[in-house]
């Protein structure tokens, strides 16, 4: 079973806060980012080689021997921190969150430098000057650095989506439509029941 690419629950956040806590008191907030970054660094070559993916996520490999095969692997490839941690989720069986973890661990680096990562959705690809206009609006409102993250949803027609954190503000043309159609299922039986109601009383 491969890792897998979950939303942080209850348990990601505890690890995820511990781990931001011993980076916060072995070096500051240059340490946390510096274990962010490997984190992140570990996440991408998984998500790119399925048997490394595998060796991190199964059940089946006998803890000692993941044991000794990630101080082989990131002895020298990553911060003693680092390798501290993931050898403590190996024997707690968590390894196979480290998605969700490094994801709620993100967050916490994030608030501690004061930024935020937005996801912009639109349906056509935007230039830098769009880019930047959304990034500054954002930092305005939001009183934070934004690290703007860009996608593109031809189906959405038209408007935009945000996703700032957990939280998914969407302005699509798709979903405005879809609102004005509960708006007619609603509004317009309304309408049909009364005007009904209106002519059976002119006819008696």
């Amino acid at each position: 079973m491969p890792l897998t690419e979950a939303n942080p629950d209850a348990i990601a956040n505890v690890y995820a806060k511990s781990l931001f806590e011993l980076a916060v008191a072995e070096g500051g907030n240059v340490q946390a980012e510096s274990v962010l970054g490997e984190l992140e660094d570990i996440l991408e070559i998984a998500r790119g080689d399925a048997t490394f993916s595998e060796f991190l996520a199964s059940r089946v490999i006998p803890t000692a021997s993941r044991d000794a095969s990630l101080v082989k692997i990131l002895d020298r490839n990553a911060s003693d921190l680092t390798l501290r941690f993931l050898r403590l989720l190996n024997r707690k069986g968590r390894l196979g969150h480290l998605h969700p973890i490094t994801t709620a661990f993100e967050s916490l680096v994030q608030d501690a430098f004061g930024r935020v990562e937005v996801d912009l959705f639109t349906a056509e690809a935007l230039d830098e000057s769009a880019k930047s206009t959304f990034r500054d609006t954002l930092a305005s409102r939001l009183g934070k650095e934004i690290i703007l993250h860009t996608y593109t949803e031809p189906a959405m027609l038209g408007g935009v989506k945000l996703r700032i954190g957990d939280r998914l503000v969407d302005d699509s043309l798709v979903s405005q439509l879809s609102r004005m159609r509960d708006r007619l299922n609603t509004d317009g039986s309304s309408r049909v029941r009364s005007t009904a109601a209106q002519v059976i009383e002119g006819d008696n």
